[in-house]
């Protein structure tokens, strides 16, 4: 159920990352914050224009004999009182309704039904850790489904491993910084299922443009099948001992998790539940055997200056490779 659930989101509705959907409390509050800035900025650039667009065709001249002034006033104390006064008081208005929105979401209580989260940053791929579910998954955010009769918000602690990264998926919350050596918090409490798509939102290297991160935002049911998936160890298949011989005695174990193997290095994404993800260097591609195939012979074929290296396995080296790697779901 898990699998067929999990590849429907691909194509969902909710797919396009846009503040003007909002799926989540933090965003809705944002929207609407928008709304209202816009409403104000709308206001005065009417206002501006009206007033050009007056002055235009009111003191226009009107021939090439008319060569007449208007009436030259010199100074007035009611525009100028009206242009400081005014604008001061658009800017205490703007600052005051965006300062209680920030405030609202910053000291939201944390019920004790929420998902705790934390995120870590890598260039340029995502870490996703569970500490209460002991999973760590990667790329791929799978949280529960909120509601007001049943509220499960997600809380995310932010870490950065390297440089400043930045977490933004525009459907669900505000952008937050992951700033090395300091922590950062958000939530977000979805309310349609589906998928919600995102990326860093600050420039980190190279392949800042390719560190994109998905969120899948599941029913209890389909959560819950999520989690006892992610919870399993590999699966031993003797039908791919060579390539699984291969993956431990290459450079693969020393970046790369595999849960119930010697394979348990943390510098690269944990490979233990792979095929569970709909794509792979974070995005950059579909996850399919023939990219898997390719993105292990050279990575820079999908993202250039990605920190995995080429492996310079042979050819039957990388078919057993992709096979073991195949049956990692």
């Amino acid at each position: 159920m898990f699998l067929a659930s999990h590849a429907l989101f691909a194509e969902g509705p909710l797919s396009t990352p846009s503040i003007f959907a909002p799926a989540s409390t933090p965003a809705s509050s944002i929207y609407e914050l928008s709304l209202f800035v816009l409403a104000i900025t709308g206001g005065i650039f009417v206002t501006v224009a009206g007033l050009i667009a007056y002055v235009i065709f009111r003191f226009r001249q009107h021939g090439q004999d008319d060569v007449s002034e208007p009436a030259q006033i010199y100074g007035s104390t009611q525009v100028e009182l009206a242009w400081t006064v005014i604008p001061v008081l658009i800017v205490v208005v703007l600052f005051l309704t965006t300062a209680r929105m920030i405030f609202a979401i910053q000291d939201a209580p944390k019920p004790k039904s929420a998902l705790d989260v934390t995120v870590v940053g890598h260039q340029f791929w995502w870490e996703f850790n569970y500490p209460k579910l002991g999973i760590r998954a990667v790329n791929e955010l799978h949280v529960p489904l909120s509601s007001p009769q049943d509220p499960k918000p997600t809380f995310l602690t932010l870490l950065s491993a390297d440089v400043m990264h930045s977490f933004w998926v525009p459907q669900l919350s505000g952008k937050i910084d992951l700033i090395p050596n300091h922590v950062n918090n958000l939530w977000i409490d979805p309310q349609h299922p589906g998928l919600y798509v995102g990326q860093c939102g600050q420039f980190c290297g190279v392949q800042h443009a390719k560190m994109l991160l998905r969120v899948y935002v599941d029913t209890p049911e389909q959560f819950a099948a999520w989690v006892k998936n992610q919870q399993q160890p590999a699966v031993s298949d003797d039908r791919v001992a060579e390539g699984r011989h291969v993956f431990e005695t290459q450079a693969c174990m020393n970046c790369h998790t595999v849960t119930g193997t010697a394979a348990t290095g943390r510098f690269g994404p944990d490979l233990t539940h792979l095929m569970s993800r709909d794509t792979l260097a974070s995005g950059a591609t579909t996850n399919t055997p023939e990219n898997l195939r390719e993105w292990t012979r050279n990575p820079d074929t999908y993202k250039p200056g990605s920190l995995m290296p080429a492996m310079q396995l042979s050819d039957q080296q990388l078919d057993q490779v992709t096979a073991y790697l195949a049956t990692l779901r």
